[in-house]
């Protein structure tokens, strides 16, 4: 946990923590943040449970929680509400720093492309495949990615992308799953938008015993 501001809290994916503290700096807030570390990605059931239960144990007296995730996979369908909860409308943590400043995509990738968004590239590729049992990695990561073709580092300007060392460590991974290497344009403009308030169309709002559907709801 991060902060000390009563009455907002942010449950962060562990792989948007550094963007989160960065639109905090930028917009100059210090709400505490909540990271979710998960453990059974391979299964959508546990994930959402993980989830549910890190918004669960927030301490009593947040009452709103900015969820700094997409909706991965249908985490949040079908759960209910214990205090407010603003979501934004995107399909996963890649989606949320590929939306800019105009406009609102809930998914803006592009089919056959993988993203780096991590400030610590994986040279081995394998982290790409967290779908995957740890033991079957080896053997599913090439067969899972085999129609991609091209691996994308997601330029937000919150750090440094274009150093020699994670640009080599990018090459490692796009080669481990015989991809191309090139850069495409981000945005931390929607996590600025969570954490300073300006809730609009892009952001699902769901006041407590309100049940979420989808992030169209």
């Amino acid at each position: 946990m991060e902060g000390c501001t009563v009455g907002v809290g942010v449950l962060a994916c562990e792989s948007v923590v550094v963007y989160v503290r960065a639109a905090q700096r930028r917009l100059g807030t210090d709400y505490p943040v909540f990271v979710l570390h998960y453990t059974d990605t391979d299964d959508p059931g546990r994930m959402k449970l993980q989830i549910v239960q890190a918004a669960e144990k927030m301490p009593k007296d947040i009452d709103t929680v900015l969820v700094a995730m997409g909706f991965c996979g249908g985490s949040w369908n079908q759960v209910e509400a214990s205090r407010r909860l603003v979501i934004p409308r995107v399909d996963d943590c890649v989606s949320m720093l590929l939306n800019g400043e105009e406009g609102h995509s809930t998914n803006p990738k592009e089919m056959g492309h993988l993203y780096i968004t991590e400030q610590e590239p994986d040279s081995s590729g394998k982290r790409l495949c967290q779908q995957c049992p740890r033991w079957k990695v080896d053997a599913c990561y090439p067969k899972w990615f085999a129609n991609h073709s091209q691996m994308d580092i997601v330029d937000t300007g919150v750090f440094d992308c274009h150093t020699e060392d994670y640009v080599e460590k990018a090459q490692k991974c796009a080669d481990a799953l015989h991809c191309n290497l090139d850069y495409v344009s981000g945005s931390n403009a929607l996590l600025e938008k969570l954490i300073g308030g300006q809730w609009d169309t892009g952001f699902l709002v769901v006041e407590p015993g309100q049940r979420i559907h989808d992030f169209f709801s």
